[in-house]
């Protein structure tokens, strides 16, 4: 500013100035907005993904069963007598626990588990 700026010159500087404050902090909110908004977009893809590929576990883990219970069958009902077999019952309050030496044990007794 040279000595010749009137006080009109200095306001008007001062005007602008706010202006163009106004148009970047406009700017900055629409890009929040923006950034906001494509957040909200990659967290719903995300969780699409995991129902995704949640159903592909899913599909495999049946996949797979259906690979071996026909032999589970046969070991089950040879070496250890069972009758019936339900390989599509769950209750997530049963818990069994298997002795280390399970392999070399002879299993007499049946047990089910008590609801």
């Amino acid at each position: 500013m040279n000595s010749n700026t009137t006080l009109e010159e200095v306001w008007a500087l001062f005007r602008e100035t706010d202006r163009k404050i106004k148009d970047l902090t406009e700017q900055s909110r629409e890009r929040q907005r923006e950034a906001e908004q494509r957040q909200r977009e990659t967290d719903r893809q995300l969780r699409e993904l995991g129902k995704q590929i949640g159903g592909l576990g899913n599909k495999f883990g049946s996949f797979t069963e259906g690979l071996a219970l026909p032999s589970m069958e046969k070991i089950l009902r040879r070496q250890f007598g069972v009758d019936t077999i339900a390989p599509s019952i769950h209750d997530d309050r049963f818990e069994l626990e298997v002795p280390d030496d399970f392999q070399s044990r002879r299993f007499d007794r049946r047990v089910a588990p008590s609801a």
